[in-house]
């Protein structure tokens, strides 16, 4: 399939070499040209403009990092708003309503709730077929074809795109035929992953404040019922103190910023008080903000470990 993945940060240099490994057509786009552009030698065509890498494409990956980027590429790309579509075809729709001629715009980047739905309105505005499609995992998953693809959006439109998922992801779980529920499954996603980094960063920086080898708390858990591969992961990055990004510190504070949120407005529409208690997001917020802080917002989510020393 001929594809255009727009935005080439850590995750979208992973995703372009993975779908050119599995014979698709990749035209690669991003704000900073020199991003992209070590990715012409893999076979990738680099392009100055979103507009020129989504001209002729059968389906858009929008890997960006925020809900700003999202939007002011859509409206780049697509130009003013009339009735026809991104590629300039007459906009059909399906049964459930959604433009289906033209490109397919796969959104996978992870923009909170309420951007999630500035986009879907701007698409529908402008005639554009959208799905998302969140994906967890991190610079390896992404390099290698491995990461789990959380797909929304209309059944239609989401079988046009399975190949691309396909050739992105180890599999897919579809969170339902809106878009919006992807981003909502994403969320709750990167809690579990803020959390258990966090926790793993705790017990390390505890064993140690108590006079122990850290390593002694990986090899505790290792084999039992509390064993997880991603605390031995990070534990050894946090053991060594070194922190290249696989998924970058900052990219993480962001997410947990969009829990609060989210779930925020998920208390005020349940309107009985109760709903969602945001006590451990709050603590996370300031742990990764501590961290970030100290140097490391660019650095390896295992660097939330400086948070706990001093």
């Amino acid at each position: 399939m001929k594809i255009a993945v727009l935005g080439t940060g850590i995750m979208g240099q992973g995703v372009v070499r993975t779908l050119l490994r599995e014979g698709h057509d990749v035209t690669a786009w991003n704000r900073t040209r020199d991003k992209a552009e070590p990715l012409a030698d893999d076979g990738a065509t680099v392009v100055d403009t979103a507009r020129e890498a989504v001209a002729g494409a059968e389906v858009v990956v929008t890997v960006l990092f925020d809900g700003e980027a999202v939007l002011s590429v859509l409206r780049d790309a697509t130009g003013a708003a009339d009735a026809t579509s991104a590629s300039g075809q007459a906009t059909a729709t399906s049964a459930s309503g959604q433009a289906t001629s033209g490109p397919v715009w796969v959104q996978a980047s992870t923009i909170g709730a309420a951007d999630t739905a500035r986009v879907v309105g701007l698409a529908a505005e402008r005639g554009v077929p959208l799905v998302e499609a969140m994906m967890l995992g991190t610079k390896k998953p992404a390099e290698t074809g491995k990461l789990v693809m959380l797909a929304a959006g209309d059944p239609e439109l989401l079988a046009r795109v399975q190949p691309v998922l396909d050739a992105m992801g180890a599999k897919t779980i579809t969170a339902g035929d809106t878009v919006g529920q992807g981003t909502a499954l994403k969320l709750a996603a990167n809690a579990w992953i803020a959390s258990v980094t966090a926790a793993t960063a705790q017990s390390l920086a505890l064993t140690s404040a108590l006079g122990l080898d850290p390593q002694l708390f990986l090899d505790a858990i290792e084999g039992g019922q509390a064993d997880t591969p991603y605390a031995h992961l990070k534990g050894a990055s946090m053991i060594a103190g070194e922190y290249p990004a696989q998924f970058a510190l900052d990219g993480l504070r962001k997410d947990v910023s969009l829990m609060r949120e989210a779930a925020t407005a998920a208390v005020a529409a349940d309107g009985t008080g109760t709903g969602f208690d945001t006590s451990l997001l709050e603590a996370l917020a300031g742990l990764y903000g501590k961290a970030s802080e100290r140097g490391h917002g660019g650095d390896d989510i295992a660097a939330v470990r400086t948070a706990f020393t001093g």
